[in-house]
């Protein structure tokens, strides 16, 4: 029988020699053995039951998620020259009398059929009326009540099929299973334990890369550009975000598809053909797409939004190099994620254990995000294979920051952790460690404790992402659920004991180039110049010459003493538009998080520019930031220094940036900073318009701007 098998894969795929683990699978269930097969995506499961429906006499009974899946198989395999057919909801009355026909005929090597048919009397009276060889659960990860994408449709075959008059040899297939799915598809479909064959989970071919702090529509503009006549997909967490990208990326000129439950079936199926068919290069779309789409050429993959588990993740970016080419998987991180993925948890109608399981889950995709293990053994060891060797590719293997001993820094967290009781989270750990003054801590009274602004010389966000850091290397442990709790870990003690020292990467200072003025902002400031221009009917020139713009484009001003010192821009003309062309380059700034201007970067002038009234030698920013704190509101602070509102809002956030303590409970409350961030997973925190329209009149745009400060995204 295996030599038949070998005759079949040479006459109708064309193919010598089998992949690993295919003749293992096809051996076993050509012995009526039930069997599992855990092969990574593009692997080649359809072969391991396409293979044996050839050699076995009957049909085989494929149970299949997806119509798509379902018309692309048959397809491929009719062209083939292999006999196979259908049955799904896409059918007419008389298509799926004449395949009726056909099959009670025993014209079918393999009929395709959704879960759903199961539960029809009169599809089990159709099979009982056939000569079955082989059932086979594509996807079988479905069947779990564990596994990422459980479908009670997919569980209640196993009952329907017990109503069938013989009992055909069952395999199941899948590409994402942990071990606990393992066993549980195991246990359900009565597979034994020397029947199922894993052939690892490590994608040689791919390269995974995590960014963080990028402005995502810019890299992936970029990036676009940069693999031209490449095809890609894009995923993003909501049919919003899907339909936004779609359009910005079609309004730079790039042919773009899109894919979401919200277009109709026909929308869909044209989208997803001109993706297919090579009529667009690039595909946004939701999860709602890619199972089963056999396009081998996808040359990466990049999620827009971090998903909500390993699983998922791995089988969406595993879309890319099905062809065994090198591909890439790109994950543009940013921390407003998380809380996006516990909305969306919340608000689904899973029970309280589901819950636990997806706040599990959730915890080791954000632990992902942070490690600095190298990402394909990360991912590989999730699903329990612990022989992957470093991949030498990803952004981690790759990554040439310096290594530093935070020994220190550790020891100060694991205290002030035990301290605190291990009964607060992440966020709260790092306030009490940077000596934040907020109300919630004076009501704990953690102003008391010894830990209490230990690392005051360090941003709020560094200490979180060294906390991350040690949740991710396993020193600390973070419980599940909505509100999970940092507690210490076995892992920490030998570090404790002064026994090890623990490093951590850190970020190299950006070069930047001297002289050379950016020209993305430079056309921005003459749009602005224009705009001032045509107003007051002038030309352009009389507002600031280019060489004026050039230099505002080298060095970018930060405030009113650093604009003065630009050459062209005197008192009067800093008065008339100065305040404006500083919240332009503040815009462009806040749009590209990247661009890191140098300290004084501003050369001297001959003359000495011209202080506000009362700044003495205090910088113009922590001015503002001063009165701010002694309860002057922004109004108040605008008036006595002759500054518009935006500017010392500016101010003050500047200051805040720079390590200036603040209590953010004095701007907004837990409930109102998760709406904002919710809100800026959605839209994007490139720009607070978007944002401002999403929340309505829940929040002013100085909130807005507060929370995304907080959280280093402005």
């Amino acid at each position: 029988m295996l030599t038949e098998a070998y005759q079949h894969l040479q006459q109708y795929f064309g193919y010598s020699t089998f992949r690993a683990g295919q003749e293992e699978l096809i051996k076993r269930v050509l012995n009526n053995e039930h069997t599992l097969g855990i092969l990574p995506t593009g692997g080649g499961k359809s072969i391991c039951f396409q293979i044996p429906a050839l050699v076995k006499t009957g049909t085989t009974i494929v149970i299949s998620p997806l119509i798509s899946l379902m018309k692309d198989q048959v397809d491929a395999l009719t062209a083939a020259g292999i006999p196979a057919a259908f049955i799904n909801s896409s059918l007419s009355r008389n298509e799926y009398e004449d395949t009726v026909y056909s099959l009670r005929n025993g014209d079918y090597k393999l009929l395709y059929a959704a879960p759903e048919r199961f539960e029809s009397p009169s599809f089990i009276g159709l099979l009982n009326s056939i000569d079955i060889s082989m059932i086979v659960f594509d996807e079988a990860h479905c069947i779990s009540q564990w596994g990422h994408d459980f479908r009670p449709s997919y569980r209640s075959i196993i009952q329907n099929i017990e109503q069938l008059s013989s009992s055909p040899v069952i395999m199941a297939l899948t590409a994402t299973a942990t071990k606990e799915v393992e066993q549980d598809i195991c246990r359900l479909l009565d597979i034994h334990d020397e029947n199922t064959i894993i052939t690892g989970f490590s994608r040689d071919n791919l390269s995974f890369h995590i960014m963080k702090g990028v402005n995502k529509r810019d890299y992936i503009e970029s990036f676009v550009r940069k693999h031209k006549n490449q095809s890609g997909i894009i995923y993003t967490s909501s049919r919003k975000e899907a339909d936004q990208l779609y359009t910005f990326l079609n309004g730079k000129n790039v042919k773009t598809a899109k894919y979401h439950a919200g277009l109709s079936e026909q929308e869909r199926k044209n989208e997803q053909n001109r993706f297919v068919y090579d009529e667009v290069e690039l595909m946004v779309a939701t999860n709602a797409f890619g199972m089963g789409i056999d396009k081998s050429n996808v040359r990466y993959v990049i999620h827009y939004n971090m998903p909500r588990n390993i699983e998922a993740y791995y089988q969406e970016a595993g879309r890319a190099g099905r062809d065994g080419e090198e591909s890439k998987c790109i994950l543009l991180f940013a921390p407003q994620d998380i809380q996006l993925q516990k909305f969306l948890i919340e608000e689904s109608n899973l029970d309280y254990t589901m819950k636990e399981q997806e706040y599990f889950k959730l915890k080791q995709m954000t632990h992902y995000c942070h490690t600095e293990k190298c990402l394909q053994s990360y991912i590989v060891e999730y699903f329990g294979d612990t022989s992957a060797e470093n991949c030498g590719k990803c952004s981690n293997c790759q990554d040439q920051r310096e290594s530093v001993d935070i020994t220190s820094e550790a020891l100060m967290i694991f205290s002030c952790v035990k301290r605190m009781e291990e009964r607060f989270g992440v966020t709260l750990t790092a306030q009490v460690l940077k000596g934040s003054s907020n109300k919630r801590i004076k009501e704990l009274g953690f102003q008391n404790l010894s830990t209490y602004g230990l690392l005051k010389n360090r941003k709020e966000k560094e200490i979180t992402d060294i906390i991350n850091f040690l949740l991710a290397g396993g020193y600390l442990q973070l419980t599940d659920g909505k509100y999970p709790v940092v507690k210490l870990s076995a892992l920490a003690l030998p570090a404790l004991k002064g026994e090890t020292n623990i490093h951590m990467k850190i970020a190299l200072a950006p070069e930047r180039v001297e002289g050379a003025e950016n020209e993305e902002l430079f056309t921005r400031l003459r749009a602005l110049r224009k705009e001032i221009a045509d107003r007051e009917k002038i030309p352009p020139y009389v507002v600031f010459a280019d060489t004026a713009l050039k230099e505002m484009c080298t060095y970018f001003p930060r405030d009113k003493a650093e604009m003065l010192q630009v050459k062209g821009v005197g008192q009067a003309k800093y008065e008339k538009y100065g305040e404006t062309f500083l919240g332009e380059i503040q815009s462009f700034l806040q749009d590209n998080p990247e661009i890191t201007p140098a300290p004084a970067a501003v050369p001297s002038s001959s003359s000495s520019p011209a202080k506000s009234s009362g700044d003495n030698d205090v910088a113009s920013h922590i001015l503002s930031y001063n009165m701010y704190m002694d309860n002057m509101s922004i109004k108040e602070i605008a008036k006595e220094r002759n500054f518009s509102s935006m500017t010392i809002q500016n101010h003050i956030f500047k200051a805040i940036k720079e390590g200036k303590p603040i209590d953010w409970d004095m701007l907004f409350d837990e409930e109102l900073e998760n709406e904002v961030l919710v809100a800026a997973s959605k839209v994007g925190h490139e720009k607070l318009k978007p944002i401002k329209e999403e929340l309505g009149e829940l929040a002013d745009y100085f909130t807005i701007k507060a929370v995304l400060t907080k959280h280093d995204l402005a």
